[in-house]
């Protein structure tokens, strides 16, 4: 039979001739299975490949897009212009203890355009939702740049410019985390956020190198219309992967599992706001970023006593520490839980607060100055990265847009409040001594709510024990063969 050789007439299926030997058939049958396999596998490695391709693609402009919208973290430069002006008598005749009133007003509006433009994008799509936040962003700049009036300056900046970058923000980071699997939920969440903390970089240079060439205003243009341009194009890279895709997930390692969720469901806006978590990691958010946000609102101010002209310099150093906490806390939470990494950030973040009261008086250290406003500013960074993190792990994909505009509402309270708060304590006292102080206590109490979130530890079961198994050890001990 293994010499023969195979009859080519017949009738044939699948290419094998029904008259070949039987050895023979059978031979060619696993390999073409063979073959099958392998190319089944090659096609499902490549889609793979080509899925991850597009959502890095997704990813990086949403990094883009938030590179622009990180103007306002660079407040701290206009507000210094703004404070001049006053102080010399100049176009801006605001109260002192209102000059930052148009950022906190920002702030909290953003939060707000977050809920609204997370049902927006839902029905409409990421894409036309970063169009719109751009636009908006632009018309505001535009229309602050036509006027030193308080009230303007609270719609242009306050709620245009706010709403916008609350529009663009809300849909950078969803439509990123959709492409990939669980277990990089952290690591994406950061890079895309890291570009709204690292855009300070370049924003703070290029706003101071505009302020000193052609005034506060007429930046305020070129500002208007760039980012107008910028976020426009950076969206249209941006989209949801296709109805009923699932990240691939069988490169995740055996022996270094996803972080654990707590509820794989996925919840409503209304069955959401029925658990006590959210309230728990509402409140977390609030004290971590209005502290946060308190410091970056006055970044300039704290470091020009020790630094003079040099003070800004503080801006661009600190976003780089906003950038880094975001990558390094989505890193490691995806390594030891979100809520383990939150708790260590609140009481580090509290320990820098306490450090601050004499650490940044006015005879300060340039250097200890630096460092603590960068590390500060580092802490803060986390909470960007952590808390959409957590609202994937604990409340899913389905209804995220909305749910995390929800839980981000508490970044625009505690930024509007605690921004607030700390003016006026400065301007009653003098400096940020009592602000620093509350703000410590609260991180604290923020830390010990925090360590609440830590997922119980699953009870492992007691195997039962096989009933004549144990009457035999019964007889042995009695002696009994």
């Amino acid at each position: 039979m293994r010499n023969q050789k195979p009859n080519k007439s017949g009738p044939r299926i699948n290419g094998i001739n029904g008259k070949w030997p039987l050895s023979y058939r059978l031979r060619m049958t696993m390999m073409q299975d063979l073959n099958t396999s392998y190319l089944n596998k090659k096609e499902k490695d490549m889609s793979t490949q080509n899925s991850l391709m597009r959502g890095w693609v997704v990813a990086l402009a949403g990094t883009g897009i938030n590179l622009a919208l990180g103007i306002l973290y660079t407040w701290s430069i206009f507000k210094g212009a703004i404070a001049d002006s006053v102080a010399t008598g100049g176009a801006f005749s605001w109260e002192p203890s209102s000059i930052n009133d148009p950022y906190a007003t920002a702030c909290l509006v953003f939060a707000v355009a977050m809920i609204v433009a997370g049902k927006v994008q839902d029905k409409f799509g990421p894409r036309v939702t970063c169009i719109a936040g751009g636009m908006m962003v632009g018309a505001g700049f535009i229309m602050i740049s036509q006027s030193a009036n308080y009230w303007v300056w609270i719609l242009g900046f306050g709620i245009l410019a706010g709403g916008g970058i609350g529009f663009g923000y809300s849909a950078a980071t969803p439509p990123a985390l959709k492409w990939f699997p669980p277990k990089m939920t952290g690591l994406v969440a950061g890079i895309v956020v890291s570009g709204f903390g690292l855009a300070s970089v370049y924003i703070a240079p290029l706003a101071k190198y505009l302020l000193g060439t052609y005034g506060l205003q007429q930046s305020m243009m070129f500002f208007g219309f760039g980012f107008m341009a910028i976020v426009s194009l950076f969206a249209l890279f941006v989209s949801n992967p296709p109805q009923g895709y699932v990240p691939n997930l069988v490169d995740t390692p055996l022996d270094k599992p996803a972080v654990k969720v707590e509820n794989s469901e996925d919840l409503s806006p209304s069955q959401l706001l029925k658990t006590g978590s959210f309230y728990t990691l509402w409140l977390c958010f609030f004290i971590g970023a209005g502290a946060g946000l308190m410091v970056i609102g006055s970044a300039k101010g704290l470091a020009k006593a020790s630094m003079g002209e040099m003070a800004f310099l503080v801006v661009v150093i600190m976003s780089v520490g906003n950038a880094a906490g975001r990558l390094v806390a989505g890193v490691v939470s995806d390594k030891i839980g979100r809520a383990n990494t939150l708790t260590i950030m609140l009481v580090f973040q509290a320990a820098l607060m306490f450090a601050a009261i004499p650490g940044l008086k006015g005879d300060a250290n340039p250097i200890v100055v630096v460092l603590l406003v960068t590390f500060m500013v580092f802490n803060y960074g986390t909470n960007l990265s952590l808390f959409p993190s957590f609202v994937k792990d604990m409340w899913g994909m389905k209804h995220f847009g909305m749910n995390y505009g929800i839980l981000f509402s508490a970044w625009g309270v505690g930024a509007f409040v605690l921004v607030r708060v700390a003016e006026v304590l400065k301007v009653r006292t003098g400096d940020f001594t009592m602000s620093f102080a509350v703000a410590g206590v609260m991180l604290l109490v923020g830390a010990m709510m925090a360590s609440s979130l830590r997922p119980a530890k699953a009870i492992e079961p007691v195997p039962a024990t096989d009933p004549v198994e144990e009457e035999d050890m019964v007889l042995q001990k009695a002696g009994i063969e």
